[in-house]
């Protein structure tokens, strides 16, 4: 049987999760709908970790959905310190004695019905018609756009009206429809364990064979977002690769900051990064660079913008051969660096250290 590119992904994504993925949540697994709703209540506006220890609070003080139904507001309230956002715990109330009043305690097996329960979106409806019930909805998170948008290589904005439709009519076609909750779970855990933000596992990833972004080095790149702009505080970090006398350039044509201008190699994070030759390393061992020699951090670097703050700074590596991952990138004599456009920041950068050989750490 020959698969296309779409099959080929669901396929090799479920023998993923069948044989590699060692990901464990209180909740995997579950088939019961009050467990699944109250995790995916929780988790609406909570990271995982801090997450988990609530729900396992919940779960033990209320095991079925008739407990929290009769318990008192102040006391749900108390369990729910900490979380924040406190409509989720207003709603998970409201939404608890409804069932109880209006379904018998019966969670509704219906997509729509649990769509127009109070604090239930899309996702919330999608994740419990799919892992309670094994029904073909697809869950799209980020972690799901995240995946998608590297392996297709598709660099629509994920945050764009264009974007979601696009995303979520790809995450229904790549969907095992009949194994909807396996998937679901498969593709989630994947993207959290494997294909991260930051330092995805690309070396030990099983679909990077048939990834578009890892094919074309753009995974450093992917998913797009629109709305950049918002973010007050940002951490730019710079690779540098020098390879004889060229050096890998980029040009910025997103809609962000220095729209067309040039920039080098960047890795984009929400927090600071204490860069050191080991997490360097980390870096190169992802874009299979197995050749390289001197490694020169530079001191940090900060430009303020009328609306966010940029601060980073700039990894100089000189390369024995230019690598697959990068070889879809412009690369430029380095004697001609001085003609293009930088922006400020970088030609800072430039201006004080410059594009030099750098030195062993």
């Amino acid at each position: 049987m020959k698969y296309t590119h779409q099959q080929l992904f669901t396929s090799t994504l479920m023998q993923w999760h069948k044989k590699h993925n060692k990901r464990t949540m209180p909740w995997k697994g579950e088939k019961d709908p009050y467990k699944i709703w109250l995790s995916e209540i929780i988790l609406q506006q909570t990271r995982v970790e801090q997450g988990t220890a609530y729900y396992e609070k919940f779960i033990h003080t209320y095991p079925t959905i008739h407990q929290l139904a009769k318990a008192k507001d102040e006391a749900v309230f108390k369990l729910w310190e900490g979380l924040g956002y406190y409509n989720r715990c207003k709603n998970l109330l409201f939404t608890a004695r409804k069932i109880v009043a209006e379904y018998k305690g019966i969670f509704p097996t219906n997509y729509e019905d649990i769509l127009q329960l109070k604090g239930v979106g899309t996702y919330t409806a999608a994740a419990i018609a799919a892992f309670a019930y094994n029904q073909p909805y697809a869950v799209v998170d980020g972690n799901v756009f995240r995946v998608l948008s590297r392996y297709f290589g598709i660099d629509t904005a994920i945050d764009s009206t264009e974007g979601k439709q696009l995303f979520t009519k790809l995450a229904y076609t790549v969907l095992d429809k009949k194994n909807a909750a396996l998937y679901n779970q498969a593709i989630m855990d994947f993207g959290a364990t494997v294909c991260k933000p930051f330092l995805p596992q690309c070396h030990q990833c099983i679909i990077k064979t048939h990834c578009t972004a890892y094919t074309n080095g753009q995974v450093n790149q992917l998913p797009i977002k629109e709305k950049k702009l918002t973010k007050k505080k940002r951490w730019l970090y710079y690779f540098i690769f020098k390879c004889e006398n060229e050096i890998l350039i980029h040009q910025r044509m997103n809609k962000d900051i220095w729209q067309n201008l040039f920039e080098f190699y960047c890795f984009e994070t929400d927090t600071q990064i204490q860069w050191n030759k080991k997490l360097i390393e980390s870096v190169l061992k992802e874009l299979n660079i197995q050749q390289y020699h001197n490694i020169h951090i530079s001191k940090e670097y900060e430009q303020q913008l009328t609306h966010q703050h940029i601060s980073g700074k700039f990894i100089q590596i000189d390369l024995f051969a230019i690598p697959t991952t990068l070889k879809t990138y412009q690369w430029i004599a380095e004697k001609n660096i001085h003609q293009l456009a930088f922006p400020k920041f970088i030609n800072h950068f430039m201006e004080n250290e410059g594009v030099k050989k750098a030195v062993n750490t």
